[in-house]
């Protein structure tokens, strides 16, 4: 299934600053996720950012938390988003089923979150160029399992021209011209 902005929200989990120095690709990760917020934020899509115990694992990056506002970001203590019931129940009143996920970790955080985003009936994305572990390999492992469980592995140009669906539009040429480079 197609992507559709009216249906469609950014779930960007636990890219924080203690934690995002050890990720594989760190920097990769934070860019394409802060593009993928940009593109979302003209198109008037929800974006929701996380932080695992901020305490601890200190905020989010500052290019994600300035792209946010304070309300945008959900704290949480659970692996999985949505063993927060404050969480879920913010994520089930957007009234959106399309989920994109973006964070880390891959095999932990992003990957509970996506197991029971797809329990509760959401259809998942997971961005693969705006995900990551501190290990290569348990991205991989993560991604391969969470396809095997009815996700879907997409890249960031899919998400932003599913969102965008035609061109010739104000938005698409805005769009076009910031951020596909």
């Amino acid at each position: 299934m197609l992507l559709q902005a009216s249906n469609s929200f950014l779930l960007v989990i636990d890219i924080q600053s203690r934690l995002a120095p050890f990720i594989d690709k760190g920097s990769l990760i934070i860019n394409n996720s802060c593009w993928l917020i940009e593109i979302a934020k003209e198109l008037g899509i929800p974006v929701r950012a996380t932080e695992q115990y901020p305490q601890g694992i200190g905020e989010s990056v500052l290019p994600i938390k300035e792209r946010l506002e304070t309300s945008e970001i959900l704290q949480k203590i659970h692996f999985s988003a949505l063993k927060e019931p404050e969480i879920k129940n913010h994520l089930a009143n957007l009234k959106r089923k399309q989920v994109v996920l973006v964070g880390t970790e891959a095999h932990v955080c992003v990957f509970q979150t996506a197991v029971e985003l797809l329990e509760a009936g959401y259809q998942v994305y997971l961005v693969e160029e705006a995900v990551g572990s501190r290990k290569a390999r348990d991205k991989e492992l993560a991604l391969k399992r969470l396809k095997q469980m009815g996700a879907q592995i997409v890249c960031r140009e899919m998400v932003a021209f599913e969102w965008l669906e035609k061109s010739g539009t104000d938005t698409f040429r805005k769009v076009v011209k910031e951020w596909i480079k």
